[in-house]
């Protein structure tokens, strides 16, 4: 059931943090000419580990259309099937964060769906393709497969990955995004908080200045900054005075050197490395994407936005994109560290960020329903 009368917050749900216990997990098979070289054909294999790691550990939902889904069966025919459920929904991407929903939780033991607006990160202004209409209206789609009530956001804009949440009241987005002309140009900063805070059952927004270099999002906030728990928190770094990533991630650190969560707590953070060689388009990859008239092309020695903090947290694992650079060690080991409790569990990345995103942009979470208290 669509539901347009009242607010989250309003019926006394929140947004869990990632960190909390799972039901599953939804993920789309990825074939868009566009995003992946080869057709997808270099990164389904990829996809076929993330789906071992995380359908391990809870249920899996995989989106695919029709016309892939035999291929994808028999790509992933050697796994066990018991907690692989395939979802006949067409989409124009495979970007399962930002074109899904967000997933809210109740006391009383329910969990329900937001439906937001999705315009390919920009839409009109500087949007990444122009044929959105299947991932905008996927996530209600999502929702019913698993029969659950979703609310409509009506025509705000916001991707899953442009948001992070402690579950205890703190959201924390970056201004680069959320601010961006692309979104909801109509709304004033104020205006952009109230609704976050209404949807997502929260008490307080933290603005971040910028995410990572490059990032084709507008500097989502999952590619540089995440929760590990409430009130201690990973933040993309680098020691190099001459990487622009420098000057981004220092605004940051200075913003949540200040800021207090929710319950006023001061943060803890821990600096992540990000790759300390550039990782960027290679010209054979370049020549290996197929572009739609009015997509956004990639271009041979173009920077990516490679980041570690684009982890994905499922049920007892912290799953770590790799790029074969000296920091992909020094990356698990910080992690775990933050993690004791999860096996860290390291997948390369390279052919999923030729793509624009990685583990954590490919994935969303489906949270338990609330306990009932």
């Amino acid at each position: 059931m669509m539901i347009t009368d009242t607010t989250p917050k309003a019926d006394g749900f929140h947004m869990p943090a990632e960190f909390a216990p799972h039901e599953g997990t939804f993920l789309i098979w990825p074939v868009r000419p566009g995003s992946w070289t080869n057709g997808g054909a270099d990164v389904q294999p990829i996809f076929v580990e993330l789906i071992r790691e995380i359908s391990a550990m809870e249920e899996l939902y995989l989106l695919v259309d029709g016309a892939h889904r035999a291929p994808a069966e028999a790509m992933l025919k050697d796994l066990p099937q018991e907690h692989i459920h395939y979802l006949e929904i067409p989409t124009n991407d495979a970007w399962a964060r930002d074109m899904g929903p967000t997933y809210v939780v109740n006391g009383q033991g329910q969990r329900r769906g937001i439906n937001w607006r999705f315009n390919a990160w920009g839409g009109d202004f500087d949007g990444l393709y122009p044929d959105y209409e299947l991932d905008d209206a996927a996530a209600v789609q999502m929702c019913a497969a698993l029969g659950d009530d979703i609310y409509d956001a009506g025509e705000f804009v916001l991707e899953g990955g442009s948001i992070h949440v402690d579950g205890e009241g703190t959201v924390v987005v970056t201004e680069a995004c959320l601010l961006s002309e692309g979104r909801n140009p109509q709304l004033s900063k104020a205006q952009i908080e109230e609704k976050l805070l209404d949807y997502l059952g929260a008490e307080k927004v933290i603005w971040l200045p910028r995410g990572i270099y490059n990032d084709e999002t507008n500097e989502h906030v999952d590619n540089v900054f995440a929760f590990v728990k409430p009130g201690e928190v990973v933040l993309a770094w680098t020691d190099d005075k001459s990487d622009p990533q420098y000057e981004l991630s220092r605004a940051d650190l200075e913003v949540l050197e200040q800021a207090t969560d929710a319950k006023g707590r001061k943060f803890r953070i821990h600096k992540l490395p990000i790759p300390e060689k550039p990782v960027c388009i290679t010209e054979e990859e370049a020549n290996s994407f197929a572009f739609e008239e009015g997509e956004d092309r990639r271009e041979p020695g173009e920077r990516l936005a490679a980041s570690y903090v684009n982890f994905y947290l499922c049920n007892g694992k912290v799953i770590v994109p790799q790029f074969g650079d000296v920091r992909d060690e020094e990356a698990l080991r910080i992690l775990q560290d933050c993690f004791p409790e999860r096996r860290v569990v390291p997948l390369q990345a390279r052919s999923v960020i030729v793509g624009g995103g990685n583990f954590h942009c490919l994935t969303q979470q489906i949270p338990l329903a609330g306990q009932k208290e």
